[in-house]
């Protein structure tokens, strides 16, 4: 490998007795990438039993390094051009500064920071000054205003991911409980039953006057109310079409990749405590997506928007990071960038408020006065003077191009809440390759906006349950819809 270490780059030959070093120093900065399996030149050298080496790495950051650094880290399986397997941890800045190896406590022995490629002790007076800076109001240290809870909802994801689920050690080990025992904040808001509510809008104008159509989601887990806020954009964000021979051009009002990331975004990093919820609003020009407060202290705005990650709620990234909603840290705000810019973004100490203008804005120069008119028909312009001109009812467009039919949801099973609960990716597969069965694997994760290892194991469920398969091979082959 060509890349040397940097301040926010450090290789390991291998998994060292003082690696919670590295882990704390990174935390206390503006996080970074650590390599195991590679020496300082660049050299892969592996290692020789990958996952044991991964578990104890795992291992090491959950025990050792106080305050817990869960959810602040992710694991990349990587292999090198010479066969050998090693695996990359990007670490983000830590929100409970400063961070600490254990058995030093927090001490200069104890505390380090990354300065250059060097992992340095902190002094007294860093330390007591990060100390004095420290937010109290994390989600792990407020007492959930229930104690009551319930976490069936919770459980259900968790077992369609494989996870083990005994209550008690899955409660412990995403970290529900504060110091002396009690259910925190971030139980409450994986609970079953809650006081939270995000909400999806829809305007006629350009203004709040008119109301077309709402939708909230509240009084339920977490997870389960941003899986109902994804799908809910596929009927939001309304797509353009025009029509022409031989081919049928679809483009949505909002790219959907930086669509779903921004909302994922104001989902994951809300300021919950403060009693406010995410809120997406759908003008006739533009979206807006609102989040509570502001950039984490620390997280300068050009670092936010060159995707450094200072997650404020660790425990909810953790979860989201486990359910593959988020795949790797300050990923999303990269994909969002290569979208829109940084203008589109209003940051105060408050609020983080989103503004993307629809895609027929942009279209106008590349498709020119004609093209526009037609998409702004089809946007809702003289509706049924489009239908006469194309010689298609809206109800036939669905059936030709694959929107998911009736037979379809009852075979993928909207009929239980388990069932519910882990139809969204795979309906938006079926969607996509109802609409091009020639798709491939690396297309539909880049439309749907999850890694390609999710695509394909949703896929293989998919197929195991007889809904889907795969005709004439990988190559020059194709999807077929079995219902």
């Amino acid at each position: 490998m060509a890349l040397t270490e940097t301040e926010n780059r450090e290789y390991k030959r291998q998994l060292t007795d003082d690696i919670e070093k590295t882990v704390v120093a990174f935390l206390n900065a503006t996080g970074g990438e650590l390599y195991i399996g590679i020496d300082d030149k660049g050299v892969v050298y592996g290692m020789d039993n990958y996952d044991k080496t991964v578990l104890s790495f795992v291992d090491k950051v959950k025990n050792n390094i106080k305050p817990s650094a869960m959810g602040l880290f992710t694991v990349s399986p990587k292999t090198g051009e010479n066969g050998r397997e090693y695996f990359v941890v990007k670490i983000a800045g830590g929100f409970e500064k400063p961070y600490y190896v254990s058995k030093y406590g927090m001490s200069p022995k104890g505390c380090f920071i990354r300065i250059g490629t060097q992992n340095s002790p902190m002094t007294q007076t860093m330390i007591d000054s990060l100390y004095a800076r420290r937010s109290l109001h994390t989600l792990h240290n407020v007492v959930s205003p229930r104690q009551n809870l319930t976490f069936r909802q919770l459980k259900i994801y968790y077992e369609e991911k494989g996870f083990t689920t005994d209550n008690e050690n899955l409660l412990q080990n995403l970290d529900f409980y504060t110091e002396d025992g009690k259910f925190n904040y971030a139980a409450y808001l994986m609970a079953d039953n809650n006081g939270i509510s995000i909400k999806m809008v829809q305007y006629a104008g350009t203004n709040k006057v008119t109301i077309v159509k709402k939708t909230e989601c509240g009084n339920c887990s977490l997870i389960k109310a941003a899986y109902a806020m994804l799908d809910a954009l596929d009927i939001y964000n309304q797509t353009a079409v025009e029509i022409t021979y031989p081919n049928r051009i679809e483009t949505r009002l909002i790219e959907p990749i930086a669509l779903r990331e921004a909302v994922l975004n104001a989902i994951i990093h809300n300021d919950y405590i403060r009693g406010a919820y995410p809120v997406v609003e759908f003008y006739s020009d533009r979206v807006e997506i609102t989040s509570s407060g502001g950039l984490p202290l620390g997280l300068t705005q050009e670092a936010f928007f060159k995707g450094k990650s200072l997650p404020r709620n660790r425990e909810i990234m953790r979860i989201f990071s486990n359910m593959e909603l988020a795949e790797q840290l300050g990923s999303g705000m990269h994909r969002i960038m290569q979208y829109y810019k940084p203008e589109d973004y209003s940051i105060d100490d408050t609020f983080i408020v989103v503004r993307f203008q629809n895609n027929e804005y942009s279209l106008t120069s590349a498709n020119e006065q004609t093209n526009t008119k037609k998409l702004q028909r089809n946007y809702g312009e003289s509706k049924e003077k489009v239908r006469r001109s194309y010689g298609e009812s809206t109800e036939k467009v669905r059936r030709s191009y694959g929107e998911v039919t009736e037979k379809l949801q009852r075979k993928y099973g909207e009929v239980t809440e388990k069932q519910t609960l882990l139809s969204a990716n795979k309906k938006r597969i079926i969607e996509h390759i109802s609409a091009n069965n020639t798709i491939t694997i690396e297309s539909l994760a880049a439309a749907i906006g999850v890694s390609k290892s999710a695509i394909e194991k949703n896929i293989r469920q998919l197929k195991k349950a007889g809904c889907l398969e795969r005709k004439n091979g990988d190559r020059g082959g194709y999807w077929k819809i079995t219902t």
